[in-house]
């Protein structure tokens, strides 16, 4: 027997979830249907021993999509937002707090001269980018130094994308700034632009954000909301494209097959599982999407007496150049960030191992990726005793990565799918990886399928 859905929506990922209700609040019957046994992808809350620990991004930046999300939902006052606090990055051995500012650069002795110069040249001058693509780090040594990628951009890159600037795409990772250079033929100037502009539309100011219980909250309202129509352990076989233009699934759940017809359907799964499902209908969309790289990311807390720590922790963590020798991408302090992370008289520090650069490290016993974490934080925080807790948690396809040619394998993609109206792709490898860029483009897909559904 095949049940009949008017959109369905395969993966359970935070995609996924704001699709289907997206979907649902607007009237259409989505349904949602999850490989596996719970919701929300790498978005996962945990307490153990008095530390509530995230497994998968620690925080979020407040983009206006998330804040009305939050509004719908009914949880934006269970958001709590982080104090402006410094960001360190690790050089010559000691923690240093980067001058995200122009004029905290210029008067800081974290760059060389000609490293300055630069910048100041970038305010003033024009530039225009190259036609093709370009990676992260030929951008910055076009635009401005060696050093400015090392110091920061590359720390940086490593903290967001955990990825390699010699391989990221800069237009298809920082889109934002490849259209500042565009537009103005300054990065500078292209953002001073557009903040000027975001802040006479009013919207709220960048914040850094978590809810009061984690992260979970807001994978777990979707699902609540959702209800019913979201099943678990219901993994997709197959798709194939009837007669009338509808789509039929077939689906195996706890070992029983359904076959499910639908008008709209929206994969939103990561590009290996999408590209296997899309492949029965076009061998050319699996091999591009399965094309897309994901990097392992290993993430290690550890819970300090506070008394053992002999450096202050105002401030949100550190990021370690990949020049800097060590294995340790880099450490959030979450107990600084965020009340109720660690029992009293404990702090709770986050780190990350993996990512392009060394994804040997992730496939390391969770023990021994805990002792490297200690002894590589220990001497830059003055850590004198053992930790009090650990965690370690390995996502084995943790971020796709925006490598050359990111762009053009999108377009391709897109240019194949209009053979076949009624099929949709969401998630984080098409409009950036952060939560609020998942978000916005989860919502406009279900826009376009609410459209079609009712022309």
């Amino acid at each position: 027997m095949t049940r009949h859905v008017p959109a369905l929506v395969v993966g359970g990922g935070v995609s996924g979830l704001v699709c289907a209700f997206a979907l649902r609040k607007s009237g259409i019957d989505a349904h949602l249907v999850e490989a596996s046994p719970r919701s929300g992808g790498v978005i996962q809350s945990i307490t153990s021993e008095g530390f509530l620990l995230e497994l998968g991004p620690q925080s979020f930046g407040g983009a206006p999509s998330l804040y009305n999300l939050c509004r719908q939902l009914g949880i934006q006052n269970q958001l709590l937002t982080a104090p402006p606090l410094p960001r360190f990055i690790l050089i010559d051995g000691k923690l240093k707090a980067a001058p995200l500012r122009t004029v905290h650069f210029f008067a800081s002795s974290f760059a060389g001269i000609r490293t300055k110069w630069s910048i100041f040249r970038d305010a003033f001058g024009r530039t225009v980018p190259p036609a093709g693509d370009e990676s992260v780090a030929a951008f910055v040594r076009r635009k401005f130094t060696p050093e400015l990628l090392e110091k920061i951009v590359g720390p940086f890159v490593s903290g967001i994308y955990a990825g390699d600037p010699e391989k990221l795409s800069f237009g298809a990772a920082f889109p934002q700034l490849r259209e500042a250079e565009t537009e103005t033929g300054s990065i500078i100037r292209g953002l001073a632009r557009r903040g000027k502009q975001l802040k006479q539309s009013g919207a709220p100011r960048p914040a850094l954000l978590s809810f009061r219980n984690g992260n979970e909250t807001l994978v777990h309202t979707l699902s609540s909301k959702i209800g019913p129509a979201l099943q678990t352990n219901a993994r997709v076989t197959s798709i194939a494209r009837n007669s009338d233009a509808s789509v039929e699934v077939q689906l195996e759940t706890n070992g029983q097959t359904e076959t499910i017809s639908t008008k709209k359907l929206i994969i939103a799964t990561p590009t290996e599982v999408a590209g296997k499902l899309l492949g029965g209908l076009d061998p050319a969309l699996e091999s591009l999407l399965k094309s897309v790289e994901y990097v392992p990311v290993a993430v290690v807390s550890l819970g300090y007496r506070k008394s053992d720590i002999g450096r202050s922790l105002h401030g949100f963590g550190f990021l370690v150049p990949r020049t800097a020798g060590l294995r340790v991408l880099g450490t959030v302090w979450n107990s600084s960030l965020f009340p109720g992370r660690a029992p009293d008289g404990c702090a709770l520090l986050t780190s990350f191992l993996g990512g392009a650069t060394d994804p040997e490290v992730a496939r390391l016993p969770p023990g021994e990726m805990a002792t490297l974490v200690h002894n590589q934080i220990s001497p830059l925080l003055s850590i004198t005793g053992d930790p009090a807790f650990s965690n370690v948690t390995v996502w084995r396809r943790a971020l796709p990565q925006y490598n050359l040619g990111h762009l053009e394998r999108l377009a391709a993609v897109s240019s194949l799918l209009r053979n076949y109206p009624g099929i949709w792709l969401a998630g984080n490898y098409l409009r950036g990886p952060a939560l609020g860029s998942t978000v916005e483009q989860s919502i406009a897909v279900a826009e376009e399928v609410r459209v079609a559904l009712q022309s």
